[in-house]
């Protein structure tokens, strides 16, 4: 059917006129669909009547006043009773040009009836007019995604990420000042932690979620190996104190930038141990505005422990839980009654710090070149330490077949690299290692390995590396020493320390899980994502 304006239009129902059988329509549903009683409209499609210009066009339906039918049909669902413009009409009309000029002679209020009529029919999902040609859709466009708005945004910007309470950024070894940024909750404060140890430079700023969990804004991990030489010489050297500064000057850099609520920042073994460590403390706040406390022993036992507390199931009875260091290396006895804490440093009746670590074991026995001999004699050394520590026997439960009752949980590098090596990761990745279970026989089997490894073969491995190499037979000579002390069918593997120790305890504090302050994020943005727990 042609329109004189337009040319070829659509038909009433929609559908072509190849589609239509000798101009009779095809009947439609839905809200046009004609009554009962009404005048049958494929009749009147097929009448015509004459226009200006000779052609004829089709006749519009009317009542006893003569009244358009379908208009007065939209002036009754308005709510002011005329009817109402389309912004859909409008842009067809402006697309239409010349074309839609009024005809000289022509009955030109009639025929705006009858273009409104078309136009709104496009509303209700019948073809454009000839005249407005759809636009060809790109491949490009349609796979290119929405826009994320921005509160989606902030919680989006974040790696993929693993535990409950920390985050990963994806690193593996995070040992040379390789640092991450995730997006944060502008609504939850911030606080932040930093852990100047006897090998590492740790710091950790996070912000609360749901209770007892908090999620990683920024991080920032260096090895600095601070307590060189400290064995030998009882003082820290200059180029560890000048690589440590280097390093924490990266970590104030990342404190300006942040409105942070809450800090605390602590150094451990070497800072304590060492002659000059006072010296040193007022170097640092010197140059780079940070002022650290150095922490007792005790206070670091807590600490490791409010770190993994997430990690002790609410079956358990009782854990030996270990955190070997650099320069000292912490064990906590904790049994757990029939109420448990909140907070589980509540629950230890016992703990030690033995001043042993990676680094001072290793270089006084040698961390290159480990024989069978001189790892059996790093790990006496560790035995005679540990005799001194008085501790009862731990018993597990009234059923000693229950093997929920005792377990062991290490905290530190050493572990967290036997996990790795176990796992056969081609890359460290903290996703599979925290809170993973090794049997006693795994562990026996990993030491086993790392033990006829030469150096070259230890540093070529993706989860010790070059930087590790020498110390993790160290390490694994302290763990030795520690599982003959407490015999264990298995261990839990923790991948955090004492930064989130901290973090834990300064926003128990404050009372944020307590009070609901805390907004609740995706459950993969949860404390789930930083780095590798090196010592």
């Amino acid at each position: 059917m042609r329109d004189p304006d337009n040319g070829e239009q659509p038909s009433v129902s929609g559908a072509s006129a190849a589609d239509r059988n000798d101009g009779q329509s095809v009947p439609r549903s839905g809200k046009g669909k004609r009554r009962r009683g009404k005048p049958s409209r494929a009749a009147s499609a097929n009448a015509s009547s004459p226009v200006g210009n000779g052609e004829t066009r089709r006749p519009e339906v009317t009542d006893a006043t003569g009244e358009p039918v379908r208009k007065r049909k939209r002036r009754r669902r308005s709510k002011s009773g005329q009817a109402q413009p389309s912004v859909a009409s409008g842009a067809m009309a402006e697309a239409a040009g010349p074309k839609a000029a009024a005809v000289p002679g022509a009955d030109n209020s009639s025929r705006k009836r009858s273009n409104k009529s078309r136009q709104r029919r496009s509303l209700q999902g019948r073809p454009l007019a000839a005249t407005e040609k759809p636009r060809p859709v790109s491949d490009a466009a349609k796979q290119q995604p929405s826009q994320p708005s921005a509160a989606s945004a902030r919680v989006e910007e974040r790696p993929p990420s693993g535990f409950h309470g920390s985050a990963n950024n994806g690193h593996d070894r995070r040992g040379n000042g390789q640092s991450f940024l995730h997006g944060s909750d502008s609504g939850s404060p911030l606080y932040a932690a930093l852990d100047l140890g006897t090998n590492n430079c740790r710091l950790l700023i996070a912000q609360p979620t749901r209770p007892g969990q908090f999620r990683v804004v920024d991080a920032f991990s260096r090895i600095v190996r601070l307590g060189e030489g400290l064995g030998a010489s009882g003082r820290l050297s200059q180029e560890a104190m000048d690589r440590s500064i280097e390093a924490l000057k990266v970590c104030a850099a990342k404190l300006k930038t942040r409105d942070i609520r809450k800090t605390r920042l602590i150094a451990t073994e070497a800072a304590r141990a060492a002659e000059n460590g006072e010296a040193f403390l007022e170097r640092v706040l010197a140059e780079t505005g940070l002022e650290l406390e150095i922490i007792n022993r005790e206070t670091e036992a807590r600490l490791a422990v409010s770190g993994c507390s997430s990690l002790v199931g609410r079956e358990t009875k009782s854990v030996v839980l270990f955190d070997i260091g650099g320069g000292s290396s912490e064990i906590a006895v904790i049994k757990i009654g029939e109420t448990r804490s909140s907070r589980l440093a509540n629950h230890i009746t016992h703990w030690t710090s033995l001043p042993v670590g990676v680094v001072t074991l290793s270089e006084r026995h040698g961390g290159q070149d480990v024989s069978p001999e001189s790892f059996e004699a790093m790990v006496v050394e560790v035995q005679g330490m540990l005799s001194n520590f008085d501790c009862p026997a731990i018993h597990t439960l009234d059923n000693p077949g229950d093997e929920n009752g005792f377990h062991l949980i290490g905290t530190s590098g050493t572990v967290t690299t036997l996990a790795g090596v176990h796992l056969d990761l081609p890359r460290y990745d903290r996703r599979k290692v925290d809170g993973l279970w090794l049997s006693d026989d795994e562990v026996s089997a990993m030491q086993a390995r790392l033990l006829s490894w030469d150096f070259t073969a230890r540093a070529a491995n993706p989860c010790i590396g070059p930087d590790r190499a020498d110390l993790v037979l160290a390490g694994c000579a302290i763990l030795e020493a520690i599982r003959r002390r407490w015999p264990s069918e298995r261990m839990r593997v923790a991948d955090r320390g004492l930064r989130e120790g901290l973090l834990t305890d300064m926003m128990a504090d404050d009372g944020v899980w307590r009070r609901g302050r805390a907004r609740r994020h995706p459950r993969g943005m949860q404390y789930g994502s930083h780095e590798g727990n090196s010592q």
